[in-house]
């Protein structure tokens, strides 16, 4: 109901019944205004809202389509609404009336879709890395910076879906990157195979279990179980090492810290060459390696170790850049009298008489830390094998003798219930068994630096779902020895392809 009031102007005007004037607190309030904050009415969609809605749409199946995973079309009507409908108010924090907290969640908004689109790039196209060890020395480089490929195999579709992104396993601080649970099947997206001589990132095999908030944190958990089991044992040499080291391990937290397990997908990347293919039979004799009884043609940069006797207690600094000696390497020759060089390089010492009186090559030592480790064989780094690499769908026929071979192939990468009874049989699953058929294929890798490198010869096969992706240029070089404006940057080695490194 309205009635009539006059006006300062002596005019009328109608106003509601109840309500005071205008300019008088407590006044009536407008039409559709609640708590001072107008409501949110959705708006119709213009032309240019439905042709972005559209077009962000078909990329999303585009990719859905491309990575064969369907359920994520769950995601689709969120999509259409951030772009489209709108009745959801995305950007909320817009309307806020505190300055600071706009700005503050203006940046958090950035963020997340930044570490979101980062998830998925490092996931199913290209990630970076390091160089961090001097394994595949003189091919990759301590500072060398790689593009990887995760197409070139096949992208692996994540076996860890809740992890932050740029963090392999640990936030700074020594929080866990990731939840472990759900962990989704393996599972690669147009998988191609691994070529034989390819450089390849992949997860650490032995990676899986880790000492966790302790010095011995870096430290293989495998080995360590063997040496300390050996330590042990001395008294009783009949035990098994390993799970004597094993038990001593979990009897001593205070000291080893807790034994955690790390999922396949977070375990460390590791950078290699792939001498070996699934299926084929490798064998090193007197350094040269050999498949299928065929000898296998070594990269030009391959090196060894030599010992090197020097007419002086150091190397003139210029000879040593000359030759690409690191001052890691310098340091080893100046302790121990031996380092790792290339055929080139060692030639090259032998040529300056006036600098090294010798320069001979080092034949490597028998030792029972390689793979398996127990297993009483007489190989060396320089002589090993033959071995037969596991190839999917192939069935072995298992011994005593061979078990210690394809044990963690069966037991851990492929998940089945491995024992041998005190009659010596063996059991898979609980039923006695002679043979098994491998469910995934398996690589055998090595470095380059081939007696300074931790690779196939002390922890074996890497199966198929640790590949991670193929490097294929070095972005950035950077040598540590010297400053960024005296050699430091190594400007002929950028942009340059992996492929043609040899």
């Amino acid at each position: 109901m309205k009635k009539l009031q006059e006006t300062p102007s002596g005019g009328l005007r109608r106003v509601a019944e109840g309500c005071k004037p205008s300019g008088v607190a407590g006044g009536c309030k407008p039409s559709g205004i609640t708590g001072g904050r107008a409501k949110r009415h959705p708006r119709t969609p213009t032309g240019w809202d439905w042709a972005k809605g559209i077009v962000a749409c078909l990329l999303y199946a585009l990719f859905l389509w491309w990575a064969e995973c369907w359920w994520g079309i769950a995601v689709m009507p969120l999509i259409f609404d951030a772009y489209v409908t709108k009745r959801v108010n995305w950007g909320w924090w817009r309307s806020l009336e505190n300055p600071l907290t706009r700005t503050v969640m203006s940046w958090a908004d950035a963020l997340v879709f930044a570490l979101v689109a980062v998830y998925f790039v490092n996931i199913y196209l290209f990630q970076n890395y390091t160089i961090p060890s001097s394994s595949l020395e003189k091919s990759l480089l301590v500072g060398d910076y790689l593009f990887v490929s995760k197409t070139s195999y096949g992208a692996r579709a994540p076996i860890t879906p809740l992890s932050m992104p740029l963090c392999q396993h640990t936030l700074p601080g020594g929080m866990r990157s990731y939840i472990a649970w759900p962990q989704w099947r393996y599972k690669r997206v147009h998988p191609k195979p691994v070529g034989q001589g390819d450089i390849v990132v992949f997860n650490y095999p032995q990676g899986d279990s880790v000492l966790l908030g302790s010095r011995y944190e870096q430290t293989d958990y495998y080995e360590l179980c063997y040496l300390l089991g050996k330590q042990l044992g001395q008294s009783a040499p009949d035990q098994d090492c390993m799970a004597l080291g094993r038990d001593y391990i979990r009897q001593h937290p205070e000291e080893f810290g807790k034994v955690g397990w790390r999922p396949v997908d977070r375990r460390e990347n590791y950078v290699k060459r792939c001498v070996g293919l699934p299926g084929q039979w490798l064998e090193i004799r007197s350094r040269t390696v050999y498949i299928d009884g065929k000898p296998l043609e070594e990269p030009e940069n391959t090196q060894y170790t030599y010992l090197v006797e020097l007419r002086e207690r150091t190397l003139p600094k210029e000879l040593a850049k000359e030759i690409g000696l690191s001052s890691d390497d310098q340091l080893t020759l100046y302790q121990t009298g031996a380092c790792p060089l290339t055929k080139a390089m060692a030639a090259r010492l032998r040529e300056r008489r006036d600098v090294a009186r010798s320069v001979e090559l080092v034949g490597a030592k028998e030792t029972d830390m390689l793979f398996p480790l127990g297993m009483q064989t007489g190989w060396t780094t320089d002589d090993y094998g033959p071995v037969w690499i596991p190839k999917k769908g192939e069935t072995v026929t298992l011994t005593l003798d061979n078990l210690p071979l394809y044990e963690r192939c069966i037991s851990v990468y492929e998940g089945n219930e491995l024992r041998v009874t005190d009659e010596g049989e063996i059991e898979i699953n609980g039923e006695k068994t002679d043979k098994y058929t491998f469910r995934m294929d398996y690589y055998w890798m090595m470095g380059d630096n081939r007696h300074n490198s931790a690779d196939s010869r002390y922890w074996g096969f890497v199966p198929e779902d640790h590949i991670v992706g193929k490097p294929l240029l070095v972005w950035w070089s950077r040598d540590k020895d010297y400053g960024p404006f005296n050699g430091g940057i190594r400007w002929r080695r950028l942009f340059r392809l992996v492929d043609k490194i040899r």
